[in-house]
């Protein structure tokens, strides 16, 4: 089979095509199908201009963040999208949903991370309709852990890095348990649980140390809250981000731009509204005037 670019042309395409002698043993991976059908994972510069990777301007997005509250996972990012010291855009979705219970927070390249993400989600919908069961979380942590690891070349250079944060919600979890799942990647592709918290970008120096406050001497703990709760917390930690670095952005009151916020629970993935925010953000923030 000759790979023609999109690789969502796979499907339609029988596997008696993709390999001779009757098929191949994929057993549902879906990365080992794009490598048979040549689909390049690794993206690596030309040896003549790869000593000057540092040397491009490529988009970059901060800040996203994920905290656990009573329900699940609510996981968030600003818009703002940056190249060098130019603002490039600012209505950017860091915040993307993979399959009915996980999404992906994404910061650093979000050309790359969008990329991965496309393929994660079309590797947990190729298991699921080729083995008629869902990816286990092992596997699907496992997933996400082979694709950062193939883009290391990339990061090295210094232009295409990306360090996610995955929320899942364990359906295994008791039923008067709490499922959620917060989990944060280095470069290489290892995965660490975080049990309450998680922030990556440039801007999560600035919140940080607020999350490890709020989970441990707040007045209502972090894992405690309800989602307008949840909400208004994050709502506040982007706002104190996008005060102290120029690549995150807050809320903005000029076009009604507000951060991304999604929930993770036990019914699914479902993005809080900008009615919701426009409420709590006046909660958040009761001096401020638009």
């Amino acid at each position: 089979m000759h790979y023609n670019g999109d690789f969502l042309n796979l499907r339609g395409a029988g596997l008696q095509e993709l390999a001779p002698h009757g098929g191949i043993n994929h057993k549902g991976d879906f990365l080992d199908l794009l490598r048979y059908a040549k689909y390049p994972l690794k993206i690596e510069l030309p040896p003549e201009t790869a000593r000057h990777g540092a040397d491009v301007e490529i988009a970059h997005s901060t800040t996203v963040v994920a905290v656990l509250y009573r329900d699940g996972v609510m996981i968030a990012g600003d818009r703002r999208a940056t190249a060098g010291t130019s603002v490039i855009y600012d209505r950017a979705e860091k915040v993307l949903q993979i399959d009915r219970h996980s999404a992906l927070a994404i910061s650093g390249s979000p050309a790359i991370a969008y990329e991965i993400a496309r393929i994660l989600e079309h590797s947990f919908q190729y298991f699921r309709r080729s083995q008629l069961q869902e990816l286990s979380l092992e596997g699907k942590l496992r997933m996400l852990s082979r694709l950062i690891r193939e883009n290391l070349s990339m990061a090295l250079q210094g232009i295409g890095g990306v360090i996610p944060i995955f929320a899942l919600y364990d359906l295994n979890a008791a039923d008067d348990g709490n499922g959620g799942k917060i989990f944060f990647y280095d470069a290489l592709g290892a995965h660490f649980e975080n049990v309450d918290f998680a922030t990556t970008g440039s801007g999560s120096i600035w919140i940080r140390g607020v999350l490890r406050y709020l989970s441990r001497f707040g007045e209502t703990a972090l894992h405690e809250m309800d989602q307008r709760q949840a909400a208004i917390a994050i709502l506040r930690l982007l706002d104190i981000a996008s005060e102290y670095d120029a690549a995150t952005s807050g809320y903005n009151a000029k076009v009604k731009i507000f951060p991304t916020l999604k929930t993770v629970t036990r019914t699914g993935v479902n993005t809080v509204s900008d009615d919701d925010l426009a409420a709590w953000y006046a909660e958040a923030q009761p001096n401020v005037e638009e």
